[in-house]
């Protein structure tokens, strides 16, 4: 369920978008030459000679694209527009992994909802395997009206998490106080929409209406080119990138701050019930 806003607080956002909507810039690319069908291939569609991809969800079977390059390090965008009407049960998804059984993994994930309620969206972090590491939101605005952009930067400081340019959540490297953080594998970046009936939506207790398939997504403007490029062993990383050492500056820091408390929704570093023995060890260094 949305938050709710005050006038200042929709004035303050807009004044955010206004800023930002300088600095963040998406450049197309070409679908047919950078990604390839995985899974579902019947129910992926390119358009707009290689500029628009749409991803559907039937009874059957969901979609999926890979990038056919891997990446170690890097900052990844992608425009998307979510399932408009009902989309209970589904999730429509943009994030990176490694593969393998202890793989690393960086979410977004599209919580689909009955016809007219808000979309819930997840993220989530896997570090060689383990995740249950949840943040989840509300949208200060409707994700199947129009595209906005999705965005991960991963370098070796940090991994940040920004919805058009703002940044919605950081999970910093502190291997030095014993925690994982991905580091030496490279990732694939994906975008699918599949089947989650059985935990999506109210924790399951809605299903999908497959009266209502199928469900379509749409992506466009991928930028891939801000991001270290893995080949035998060896990253290309392109000229001076400015993201590779990047970190939140304190007005991105007052942002996030911002962002977490008008619209996140849950954060697994506050659920005591959940865990019972403690909470995980990166949710008690400040």
């Amino acid at each position: 369920m949305f938050c709710s806003q005050g006038y200042a607080n929709r004035f303050h956002l807009v004044h955010l978008l206004i800023v930002i909507s300088f600095i963040v810039c998406s450049h197309g690319s070409d679908f047919k030459k950078d990604f390839e069908v995985t899974w579902g291939h019947r129910n992926a569609r390119i358009h707009d000679e290689g500029r628009l991809l749409e991803l559907s969800l039937d009874r059957e079977i969901g979609s999926r694209v890979q990038s056919k390059e891997r990446y170690l390090y890097g900052r990844f965008d992608l425009e998307m527009k979510l399932v408009k009407g009902e989309s209970a049960g589904t999730i429509t998804s943009f994030y990176i992994c490694t593969g393998g059984l202890n793989h690393d993994e960086v979410d977004f994930e599209f919580l689909g909802n009955k016809s007219g309620e808000p979309y819930i969206m997840h993220t989530n972090f896997f570090i060689n395997g383990t995740g249950s590491k949840e943040h989840q939101f509300s949208l200060w605005f409707d994700p199947t009206e129009d595209f906005h952009t999705y965005s991960i930067l991963w370098n070796p400081f940090n991994i940040i998490l920004y919805v058009d340019g703002i940044p919605i959540r950081v999970v910093k490297n502190n291997m030095e106080y014993g925690i994982a953080f991905p580091t030496s594998k490279p990732v694939h970046v994906y975008a699918s929409i599949w089947d989650a009936e059985d935990w999506a939506t109210q924790g399951g207790r809605v299903k999908i209406d497959w009266l209502k398939a199928p469900f379509t997504a749409y992506y466009r403007k991928f930028n891939l080119s801000n991001a270290c490029v893995w080949n035998d062993g060896k990253t290309d990383c392109g000229v001076n990138p400015g993201w590779i050492d990047q970190k939140l500056d304190w007005w991105s820091w007052m942002t996030l701050r911002w962002v977490q408390m008008n619209y996140l929704l849950y954060d697994y570093c506050t659920d005591t019930k959940r865990f019972k023995n403690g909470l995980p060890p990166e949710c008690l260094i400040s």
